[in-house]
């Protein structure tokens, strides 16, 4: 039942993935109005997760530490019988079945059915009677054992994380049957140790195995929360995902509410006014992350902050943007930009000029931003002439999706609004014709170009946070008036339990 509890640690391992608490567990008086990301995990999924067993039931027995058991006894004409069972150890396990069912506003329940396991160690007894001499013996045991496990993990804010405590654990024994040196000792001495053994290893192995089936619980979660706040954090950027409320079990699901602020150096976000309720979330899928759009303009600023919206475009790239389409009239245009030097003796760098403003709509997520953009020329032997230089303010609305272990950011519909243009090929700028033209390299190409930097950048970001490793399937991003849905299914991720079992056990 330990291990049970052990199994329903893992069980609730993903879900913990989202829950790490950065503040006190005060909460405002309102359920949602902190809510900045939502993350539900659904019955299935935690079916799924139950399935896999075996690796933390028998961490939990093997790193479970058996003390010696010691007792005594008066018999008729033997005197005193003591006896002292040592170097206890488990080693088989096997289980048949496995149950967990959600309790709406209690429990996780957890029933592990006919767990069969052999315990081996050294028996030592003796006796003095009035008719002999004080004799003591060791023989080799082994306990055959057949034991149902309860256990019943509650959710709970403690020491600014999610706990799952797992304390309330219970072990049902079948069987408990010993076998000393392959019952070669006598028929009577196996029974005596027997009825004076069962119930103290009984009681001894129900507190052992719950106690470390509690204290990995607990480990595991505060693993799988380092994991998720590593997973949120980039450098001096990271989200705070301290809750929001108190986690919540239902029927169907398991539900966590996290503030999701933005935090960067000096600069601390605030947020108190979320649009989150629970009817927006489904329980068709395995898993749900509910992200308000808050969320994304905070980091949209901490990146601002960090200088991490600027772009550096070679000369090579700039050639082969500018003759996307190849035409004669592009050409001159270029030419006449260029006013003679070559692509290979310039570079192009864009940056944003302030905060980018982004909010998330049905159509997908619409980015606002002043952007600055010029173009250099290197002159042999001369210092760098800039022969381009343009401030505009740029809307692009761009859908995103997840597919073969990659982010997708697809542009959609754009305006540009020039706000400062100068161009060395018209000092004037009374020639519309490079603007226009400008205008339309924009938006064909140099939108797609800076979208599909930032989709190379994000994907590698997350895959350096191990997203790859996901078995991921079918996932959607859904866009809402002022807030996104992520939902998907799941395969087991069996390489968080083996990094579990390597860092910590």
């Amino acid at each position: 039942m330990l291990w049970a509890g052990r199994m329903r640690l893992e069980t609730f391992g993903i879900l913990l993935m989202l829950v790490h608490t950065a503040a006190a567990c005060e909460f405002g008086p309102f359920p949602y109005s902190d809510t900045g990301i939502v993350c539900r995990m659904t019955k299935p999924a935690a079916l799924l997760l139950n399935q896999e067993t075996a690796q933390v039931i028998q961490a939990a027995f093997r790193n479970a530490k058996f003390p010696n058991i010691t007792g005594e006894k008066s018999m008729r004409l033997l005197g005193k019988v003591a006896y002292g069972l040592s170097n206890i150890q488990v080693n088989d396990l096997s289980i048949e079945q496995s149950e967990v069912e959600l309790k709406e506003d209690d429990a996780i329940h957890i029933a592990i059915k006919n767990v069969t396991a052999f315990f081996r160690g050294t028996l030592t007894y003796g006796y003095a009677g009035a008719w002999f001499l004080q004799l003591f013996h060791a023989v080799d045991f082994e306990i055959e054992s057949s034991i149902d496990l309860q256990i019943n993990i509650d959710l709970m804010c403690q020491k600014d994380q999610v706990a799952a405590d797992a304390s309330d654990c219970y072990l049902t024994f079948h069987k408990l049957t010993l076998h000393l040196q392959g019952d070669k000792e006598p028929g009577w001495l196996k029974q005596l140790f027997t009825d004076f053994i069962s119930f103290t290893l009984k009681f001894v192995l129900r507190r052992e195995v719950c106690n470390e089936i509690n204290f990995l619980a607990q480990m595991l979660a505060n693993f799988v929360q380092d994991l998720a706040v590593n997973f949120v954090q980039d450098e001096d950027i990271r989200i705070d995902l301290s809750l929001a409320s108190l986690p919540l079990i239902k029927a169907n699901y398991l539900e966590s509410h996290h503030k999701g602020l933005v935090l960067y150096k000096n600069y601390s976000d605030v947020f108190s006014d979320s649009v989150f309720c629970p009817s927006l979330l489904t329980e068709s899928r395995m898993l749900y992350f509910w992200l308000s759009e808050h969320i994304f303009n905070s980091l949209a600023s901490a990146a601002f902050l960090d200088q991490r919206l600027e772009l550096t475009i070679p000369g090579e790239k700039l050639q082969e943007l500018f003759e996307v389409e190849g035409t004669e009239a592009q050409q001159k245009m270029v030419q006449m930009i260029y006013q003679g030097t070559s692509y290979n003796d310039s570079v192009a760098k864009v940056w944003s000029l302030n905060h980018p403003q982004i909010s998330v709509q049905p159509e997908g997520t619409v980015v606002k931003s002043l952007v600055a953009a010029e173009v250099s020329i290197f002159p042999a032997g001369e210092e760098p002439l800039v022969i381009l230089y343009m401030e505009k303010e740029i809307t692009v609305t761009v859908q995103a999706a997840y597919a073969e272990k990659k982010l997708i950011l697809h542009p959609l519909d754009s305006r540009i609004e020039f706000k400062v243009f100068r161009c060395t090929a018209d000092p004037s700028g009374n020639d519309s014709s490079i603007r226009n033209f400008l205008q339309t390299m924009i938006s064909l190409v140099g939108i797609p170009e800076v979208i599909s930097r930032i989709e190379q950048a994000l994907t590698s970001l997350l895959n350096s946070k191990g997203l790859h490793l996901f078995k991921i399937r079918n996932p959607e991003i859904i866009t809402r008036k002022g807030y996104i849905i992520v939902q998907l299914d799941f395969g087991f991720p069996n390489h968080l339990l083996l990094d579990f079992f390597e860092k910590k056990i």
